[in-house]
């Protein structure tokens, strides 16, 4: 197996209940190893710039902020490598919308619709055995952990979006609302949505279901098979904690921590 390339945290309430809640941050690192680097065919300034507009931009230092807060017991499960290593949420095969795109789990488009790597069947299948595969195994091996432990698991998948329409979005004319909530029919129940719904809903902006973006993880080991698996999938338009497209303002930011806070201690 190789070296993680994710990172887990524990935060446990001062009650020393259970945690169920896992958040996961799968798109807020840049890291990208150099033998992967060298497949990708973008110069180191165009490369820049693709990361700027793939990356969620501190997500993982949010939710961190809300847990901190909030004094509920949850797991963190991080991403420590950049998507464009591979993708962790894509499904790895034909099932996958975005391979349309040519951004499955192994992306070869930018957002732009520009060429990221050449097309190479083996090279992409090495790095899903490398990267894709052990990292599905270990948020697997988390979820059943928090299942042996809690007898059921939420997941909160954490993510950002930009103020303006990337070009490789399936829909760029979809409603891009202050919060996105992505559902699933079997792993979203409305009582979790209706919490999300009453702890976001009442900042900026507005709230929306499935729009732009659609759906939420749930590893595939669980997926349609075990309803003791929760999801929700936050996704958060970046111009309420950001200068677009990268640059934290702790003015917005810290308000917005304090509603992801709120939501959290509603889920616990």
């Amino acid at each position: 197996m190789p070296e993680p390339t994710w990172s887990v945290e524990s935060f446990r309430a001062s009650s020393g209940a259970v945690p169920h809640l896992l958040v996961h941050v799968p798109h807020a690192a840049t890291a990208i190893p150099a033998d992967v680097r060298a497949g990708i065919v973008l110069d180191d300034e165009a490369l820049a710039d693709e990361l700027a507009a793939m990356t969620d931009w501190h997500t993982d230092d949010l939710a961190v902020a809300a847990l901190d807060r909030a004094d509920v017991g949850a797991v963190v499960f991080r991403n420590q490598l950049s998507r464009l290593v591979v993708d962790p949420e894509r499904f790895p095969d034909e099932h996958e919308p975005m391979a349309t795109r040519g951004m499955g789990a192994v992306y070869r488009a930018t957002s732009t619709l520009d060429v990221l790597r050449r097309p190479d069947p083996a090279r992409d299948a090495h790095l899903r055995v490398r990267y894709f595969d052990p990292y599905a195994e270990a948020l697997a091996d988390q979820v059943d952990g928090v299942l042996a432990d809690a007898g059921r698991c939420t997941i909160v998948d954490l993510h950002s979006y930009p103020t303006r329409a990337l070009r490789y979005e399936l829909d760029p004319t979809a409603t891009r609302p202050a919060v996105c909530v992505g559902t699933d029919p079997f792993h979203t129940p409305p009582a979790l949505i209706a919490s999300v719904a009453a702890a976001l809903a009442h900042g900026p902006g507005s709230l929306a279901l499935d729009t732009p973006f659609a759906g939420t993880y749930v590893p595939l080991r669980h997926y349609q098979r075990d309803d003791r698996v929760q999801s929700v999938m936050i996704e958060l338009r970046r111009d309420q904690y950001l200068d677009e497209p990268s640059t934290l303002v702790p003015e917005r930011f810290d308000p917005l921590a304090d509603r992801f806070s709120a939501l959290l201690t509603a889920l616990a």
